[in-house]
């Protein structure tokens, strides 16, 4: 039997299939999957498994089937093992631009697992699904509970079971969402959990989107933008909605047998359902995106609002990373060069998030680089050279291997927030000596936030980037609302007229050391992960009353430091 081929046997937890599952290892140290079946359902897995053998077939990234036996006891298969991440984890981890990427990734899976048709003779999917919508609504009626809004749904099933008629049907995956991916270490999605597989029409596959929605609903458009090659049919959307208006109707009375806890998250997926399509009355999602303008340059893919040509970055290297999320006008490439790693930011594209003009972010990029260069420190990133290209302007600076704070790099995010609290200390005094020397250079710190901050574990050493916005001193609040993320914006910088200066910058420190001490940056004691002491540092610094505030960043220093008292760890 299959099962006795192997050394090694880990049980694998996981799923509602009710199939059990292990991780099998051989005596060479290959795993495989294996799922035992009850004897019961043997044929049925044995006509999954040869399905597999079909999608297989297609060139699709997936878990390959190996075997498959039986004996009285059940049905046993054996499937390729797939090293990765499940793709409910790590796609939120990703940016905006690979998220969608990948959604289209896999939305264009998808539709090459469609191409295997239906076998001849079967039922039509009129039929065959009005039965099933029947059985749908029959059983919500008789379920003792019942949520706000399902009426509209079971108006919405019979206003359109006409759109059932004369539909095709296909091979389907069976429960094709995020949570049935898997992301493995080179990047690439990988299918897995063929077990729901059956023919049908292949729009209705969508059907567990809401799935996808729940963890990134950028990866969910980028699906259905894939699947249709950008070109999402009207029909498509007036399906799906009846998909998901059924669906959403059987999974109360699914979920009664699995407890309260699984009842009430279907209830709030229904609320969710019933709000994006306005109580049924636009088929259209309000979770879609009708997706973003693409270039890829040497295998790395963003985001633009129209065609611009990068061809010019060849001279620096070659690009292993883009950062195409800021609003600046500005767009940064990560670039292997001869013997070093560059960080070029660019000013002169149609950048996606930007509304100004090119001319605007151009001269901003050169004032910036006059910032680095005056406020030239050993905690602040360092610029090499500015130098014109393609109509633009681009900032050379050194590459540093670090993970950063700021909450647009999740996965960044996530590593740095798991530092040591020794570290985060380090951090934070680095963070406030950089921030004194700006003010002994004649400087205000504008628009400085989580993302500003890097941490190179290797060297153990804090690195600011992003001080593009520093100002000299005097400045005044020339705008009303200011650059900058509102957690760390003191009131001034929301006060048209209002000086911005260093008792300003005191409130940007303290809200920093609520964003690195505070439990998700709440400023309460209960939420302060170090002394008292330093809690009322933090306070004073980030009060909202400047009188109240340190005169400098100096007093909040020597403050900072006193409330150590004899107990500063090493």
């Amino acid at each position: 039997m299959i099962e006795k081929r192997f050394v090694k046997k880990e049980a694998i937890d996981k799923g509602w299939s009710g199939d059990t599952k292990f991780r099998v290892t051989t005596v060479e140290g290959i795993s495989y999957l294996l799922r035992i079946s009850p004897a019961d359902r043997a044929e049925a897995k044995r006509a999954d498994f040869e399905r597999m053998k079909h999608v297989e077939a297609l060139g699709i990234p997936m878990c390959r089937p190996i075997a498959f036996d039986t004996d009285p006891d059940g049905a046993y298969s054996l499937q390729s093992w797939i090293d990765g991440v499940d793709g409910e984890v790590a796609v939120p981890l990703l940016s905006d631009t690979e998220q969608y990427v990948m959604g289209l990734e896999a939305g264009r899976i998808l539709r090459t697992i469609h191409t295997i048709p239906a076998p001849p003779g079967q039922e039509s999917w009129e039929s065959r699904y009005n039965r099933k919508v029947d059985r749908n609504i029959r059983n919500y009626q008789a379920c003792p509970v019942h949520f706000d809004g399902a009426a509209r749904l079971i108006r919405y099933l019979e206003a359109n079971r006409e759109l059932l008629r004369d539909r095709p049907q296909s091979y389907q995956h069976g429960d094709y969402h995020v949570g049935n991916l898997m992301v493995d270490h080179s990047g690439k999605l990988v299918v897995i959990d063929f077990d729901r597989s059956d023919y049908g029409d292949p729009w209705e596959e969508f059907n567990r989107i809401v799935f996808c929605v729940h963890v990134s609903p950028l990866f969910t458009s980028g699906m259905v933008n894939g699947y249709f090659d950008g070109q999402v049919p009207p029909l498509f959307w007036r399906l799906l909605a009846l998909y998901i208006a059924s669906n959403t109707l059987a999974s109360v009375p699914w979920a009664l047998p699995y407890g309260q806890s699984d009842v009430d998250t279907m209830l709030d997926r229904a609320r969710d359902v019933l709000s994006w399509y306005g109580d049924f009355h636009d088929p259209v999602p309000s979770w879609y995106h009708p997706g973003y303008y693409l270039q890829e340059i040497d295998g790395v893919p963003y985001k633009l609002k129209a065609p611009f040509d990068f061809g010019f970055l060849s001279r620096f290297g070659t690009v292993f990373k883009v950062y195409d999320d800021q609003d600046s006008g500005n767009i940064c490439f990560g670039i292997q060069s001869v013997g070093e790693r560059l960080f070029v930011k660019f000013a002169g594209a149609p950048t996606e998030q930007y509304d100004g003009t090119a001319a605007d972010a151009v001269a901003r990029l050169r004032a910036a680089c006059r910032v680095y260069e005056d406020l030239a420190h050993p905690n602040l990133i360092r610029l090499i050279r500015t130098e014109p290209c393609s109509g633009g302007l681009a900032s050379v600076f050194e590459w540093v291997d670090a993970v950063c704070m700021g909450r647009m790099y999740p996965a960044s995010r996530k590593a740095f927030h798991l530092l040591p609290q020794a570290d985060k200390l380090h951090i934070f005094e680095d963070i406030l000596s950089f921030h004194a020397h700006v003010a002994a250079c004649g400087y205000v710190a504008v628009d400085f936030y989580d993302g500003c901050v890097l941490y190179d574990t290797a060297h153990q050493k804090t690195m600011i980037c992003d001080v593009d916005l520093y100002e000299k001193k005097p400045h005044t609040n020339q705008v009303g609302r200011m650059w900058g993320s509102a957690r760390f914006m003191s009131p001034e910088e929301h006060t048209l007229g209002a000086v911005i200066d260093e008792v300003t910058n005191v409130y940007t420190m303290g809200a920093t050391a609520f964003a690195l001490f505070g439990e998700d940056g709440k400023r309460t004691p209960e939420a302060w992960t170090l002394s008292r002491a330093h809690y009322d540092v933090a306070a004073i610094a980030a009060s909202d009353v400047r009188d109240r505030r340190y005169p400098s960043i100096q007093a909040m220093i020597r403050a900072w430091e006193a409330a150590w008292g004899a107990s500063r760890p090493t």
